[in-house]
């Protein structure tokens, strides 16, 4: 890979929903005047994508009937997800070089596999956060976030709304296997598991350390 892909001043974060990244990631660029590259932060690219070469990325632009979303099979969801983070990685690969050269430290919520990131960072400035699989699949609709409310008038609308909720729901447990939960578990960087008694304090204190910070 391209020298220029690595940096030496980025700290990156993956893992599962509702392990708290999008909060680490904020919470890191605080203290340390850093930069947050924070969930979806790729959507500020400049130019315009290309269909051709980003047809996971500009589906929900170009979709004219929404509901068409939420009715693929679980396995086609499952397939564009990962299509989605495939394109993600190209962007952000285009976009830290410029964040990066900025020279201050820079907490990225990222979508960057886990191959990739072993190449373009030193190995201890990834952190894994996980949370129990199960709660990424039964609490997805239960945050005030507008695009999962806006999901979820779509599947109340359905002639069989229960149904519905059902097909989407295999999709949400593909994408959130214990397969995929064991490959970021075993993945060699530093794990940091979800705990509901531990501060916000306490778990930044947790990431500066495996981040080594």
């Amino acid at each position: 890979m391209d020298d220029s892909l690595f940096f030496e001043n980025a700290y990156f974060i993956i893992g599962t929903s509702y392990a708290g990244k999008s909060t680490m990631v904020k919470e890191l660029a605080k203290k340390h005047d850093g930069v947050a590259c924070v969930e979806n932060y790729h959507d500020d690219y400049p130019e315009e994508l290309d269909p051709k070469e980003f047809p996971c990325l500009t589906y929900t632009r170009d979709l004219v009937d929404w509901h068409d979303f939420i009715r693929r099979s679980p396995r086609e969801y499952k397939d564009w997800i990962d299509g989605v983070k495939r394109e993600c990685e190209i962007l952000e690969l285009r976009m830290l070089p410029g964040i990066c050269s900025q020279g201050r430290k820079v907490f990225v919520d990222t979508n960057i596999g886990i191959e990739t990131l072993r190449k373009i960072a030193p190995i201890s400035h990834t952190l894994v956060m996980l949370s129990d699989p199960k709660i990424s699949i039964h609490r997805f609709f239960d945050r005030p976030d507008p695009e999962k409310q806006f999901l979820y008038q779509l599947i109340l609308e359905e002639p069989d709304p229960e149904k519905a909720m059902e097909n989407y729901r295999q999709g949400l447990e593909l994408i959130c296997s214990q397969e995929a939960y064991d490959e970021l578990l075993n993945s060699g960087f530093n794990v940091i598991f979800r705990d509901e008694s531990r501060t916000i304090e306490q778990t930044v204190a947790l990431a500066e350390e495996a981040l080594g910070l």
